[in-house]
């Protein structure tokens, strides 16, 4: 174990810890634990929605890809992306006034409230599907710490898991949604350095392009953005570029956009985003290309420590324990996130909608920190298996959102007579061909979100030939919605 990069990872848990305890008392409501109490500025926002977009999979799992399929796997890049610019400009300041005038902070009850669902369904499916979904994304975060602990100290595999988990839960548990987006403000600052920093002394330590270029020609790993494969490369770019779809039904990134103080300030923030975002993916691409020219034979899930391998090659040992803690704070940005969201899932769309309506508040902050704690000991007991590899799971939980949620935000958004009958069979219609194609093996030729997506829309617009919005209010409230966002406009 490195002396100095343990240092700095007791440093950085301490703050950690710190500002947990911090906002420990400021989350008096529930709207402050789950949502800021809608307080949030330009550059809080803009952070902590990237920062907990990204996760351990921008340091680790997409270097990785990188590393082992060549530049390629750049195009998942490139839909990330193009999926984070037109999330920001099409789905920001509308779901922020349309959460506020359906006085919803939970993205179940936004949809219930939406589309006027009368039976409470399609508040219950889509909190079920998060807490699915949320908990295999927890995981992939949780194996991402196992692997950082594993390689940096020596730590046996699951002790790492626990370790990382516990100090995660501990400040998630304590501060809410106030501590979690502003941990993600600093750890996304220390990400962007990290990820421009390393690449760069990579660079000049492997001798520069031509020595990458012979030492990544030798392995046979491609330097052209066209994949190899003939006529299946056309689908495999779709496949990569159909990343972007996720972002318009990620429940922790839209979160972000509902805890704005204000619509005025997205613009600002959409540009820190969208920097933040160019910067990281491009410099995490070029982490696994330069570390294709720098290790040889990394395979079976360790190309997906190639950043950690780099950071140990270009840097000292204080140094390297601040990169090494960029690589747990993309992990933590994200966790923390979900795991808020999985809580705000059971004890705002279950406990309080269903259990108890006359529920206080101080009881349903309780009740969503042992939430976190449930949800946390399921996540950790799915982590334990050391040969799963982040892009798998990611690539999983990610799909299982964009295409349950997208569609739904989309329609919601944008169009005046969706009913909830649509919006209920088209979330059930596109998590049930996302699961079916990926349990059959399909998702070897496109990647499943795809199909989810695209049947999800077609299931929404048949039902709504059938049964269209009828309700008036709702009809009268969507107008409403789109007056107050020309005005603003």
């Amino acid at each position: 174990m490195s002396g100095p990069t343990f240092v700095t990872f007791l440093v950085y848990f301490v703050f950690l810890l710190g500002v947990g305890f911090y906002f420990y008392r400021k989350s008096v409501s529930i709207e402050d634990y789950l949502l800021g109490g809608r307080g949030m500025g330009a550059w809080v926002t803009a952070l902590s929605a990237q920062a907990s977009d990204m996760s351990g999979w921008l340091l680790m799992a997409l270097p990785g890809a990188v590393y082992l399929g060549g530049m390629p796997e750049a195009w998942i890049a490139i839909g990330l992306f193009v999926g984070t610019v037109l999330n920001w400009k099409l789905v920001s300041g509308r779901l922020r006034v349309y959460t506020q005038k359906t006085n919803t902070i939970t993205l179940p009850c936004f949809f219930e409230e939406r589309f006027g669902d009368p039976t409470g369904l399609l508040r219950v499916v889509s909190a079920i599907i998060i807490l699915i979904f949320f908990t295999i994304y927890a995981s992939s975060g949780l194996v991402a710490t196992g692997k950082l602990f594993e390689s940096s100290f020596g730590v046996e595999y699951k002790t790492a898991v626990a370790a990382g988990g516990g100090i995660i839960i501990a400040y998630t548990f304590l501060g809410g949604f106030l501590a979690v987006c502003w941990t993600d403000l600093f750890q996304g600052m220390l990400m962007v350095v990290a990820v421009v920093v390393v690449p760069v002394l990579g660079y000049r330590s492997v001798g520069g392009m031509e020595a990458i270029r012979e030492a990544v020609n030798l392995k046979g790993v491609s330097l052209s953005l066209i994949p190899r494969g003939g006529g299946n490369a056309a689908l495999i770019i779709i496949s990569s570029v159909a990343w972007g779809l996720g972002y318009f039904g990620q429940p922790h990134i839209l979160a972000r956009f509902m805890s704005i103080k204000s619509v005025g300030k997205l613009a600002e923030s959409m540009t820190i985003a969208v920097v933040w975002v160019f910067i990281s993916l491009s410099g995490a691409v070029a982490v696994g290309f330069i570390g294709a020219g720098m290790f040889d034979n990394l395979s079976g899930g360790e190309e997906e420590k190639v950043f950690i391998y780099m950071i140990g090659e270009v840097l000292g040992p204080w140094m390297g324990g601040v990169m090494l803690a960029a690589i747990l704070s993309a992990i933590m940005s994200t966790i923390d996130s979900q795991l808020l969201v999985s809580s705000s899932a059971l004890s705002e769309d279950f406990y309080q909608k269903a259990i108890k309506k006359e529920a206080t508040e101080k009881e349903i902050i309780m009740v969503g920190r042992g939430c976190v704690i449930i949800i946390s000991a399921v996540a950790l007991v799915l982590a334990l298996r050391p040969n799963d590899t982040i892009l798998g799971i990611v690539a999983y939980a990610w799909g299982g959102f964009g295409a349950a949620f997208g569609p739904l935000v989309l329609f919601g958004l944008f169009s005046r007579k969706t009913s909830w009958q649509a919006a209920l069979a088209g979330m059930v219609a596109g998590t049930v061909v996302l699961v079916v194609w990926k349990q059959t093996g399909l998702s070897d030729v496109m990647y499943e979100i795809v199909p989810g997506f695209f049947c999800n829309c077609v299931t929404i617009v048949i039902v709504n030939m059938i049964a269209g919005q009828k309700n008036e209010k709702v009809v009268k409230e969507y107008d409403e919605v789109n007056e107050i966002i020309s005005r603003g406009k």
